[in-house]
């Protein structure tokens, strides 16, 4: 029922595990409030008809003597209670509480800045250099440390990530200026991007595809530059050939993406 409810609302393709989770609560809520419109609109049509001034020529002040909207409310009430601990606070939960293994997942670093996206891979060692943000400049947006020797092999990309399907994808959002939000619409994944912060979120991709990367915070005036980011979903072997073509020394393991509107 919730994919063919899915269909009927018209949400945006899923390409991600995690997400269905996050359709079902959007098909509940939704179902609720059509339950909800259809319901108040057959009590409005009632009041109508049940309290005109033919059938009541003379005023009554004492009004509705029984409770049943009071029960009414209190069932909605509760449904609404139902949603919130039954399946949102458990989406949430998962989401947070229960990331995958770093050493089964592909671990990216994604740093937002006016107007476009850097990415950070740790190179074949799999191990990150050492990041310090008083280090972050023009020329060195991630704040890497230099002399970190597991530095040499990593590289960067701009407004393009690359994950394999299929295995965890833990992204690690920040960002150089203002508030931005990292939203992967496919991915049902929405995380903000906050100076001084480093915010991991994560996902499951399911589906080798092209999938764009929206800013979900307004950040300035060429905000509608951020839907310039893909994300490219490959198979495991094409994944490999990739990163295989980014290994070269220093592959940006340092540099800063060139802002568009400068």
């Amino acid at each position: 029922m919730i994919h063919w409810s899915a269909k009927i609302l018209g949400l945006p393709e899923l390409a991600s595990k995690n997400g269905a989770s996050v359709d079902a609560l959007i098909v509940y809520v939704h179902w609720l409030m059509f339950a909800l419109f259809v319901g108040w609109i057959i009590y409005f049509g009632y009041a109508l008809w049940r309290f005109n001034a033919k059938r009541n020529p003379r005023a009554d002040y004492d009004g509705v003597k029984n409770h049943f909207s009071n029960y009414i409310e209190l069932i909605v009430a509760g449904v609404e209670a139902l949603l919130l601990v039954g399946v949102a606070i458990p989406v949430w939960a998962r989401a947070v509480d229960h990331f995958p293994d770093t050493k089964n997942s592909t671990v990216i670093h994604i740093m937002a800045q006016q107007y476009l996206w850097n990415v950070r891979y740790p190179g074949p060692d799999g191990i990150f250099a050492e990041e310090d943000e008083d280090l972050i400049s023009d020329t060195n947006v991630f704040g890497v440390d230099s002399d970190d020797p597991h530095g040499k092999d990593d590289f960067q990309t701009i407004n393009e990530i690359h994950v394999p399907v299929n295995k965890p994808v833990i992204v690690y959002v920040s960002s150089r200026d203002v508030i931005h939000s990292f939203k992967l619409i496919a991915m049902r994944v929405c995380q903000d991007a906050i100076p001084g912060l480093r915010i991991p979120c994560w996902f499951v991709p399911t589906k080798i595809g092209r999938y764009q990367v929206n800013c979900a915070q307004l950040c300035g005036p060429g905000h509608d530059a951020m839907t310039g980011g893909f994300l490219i979903v490959q198979s495991q072997a094409d994944y490999d050939k990739w990163l295989k073509s980014q290994e070269k020394p220093s592959a940006g393991a340092i540099g800063a993406g060139k802002n568009p509107f400068e």
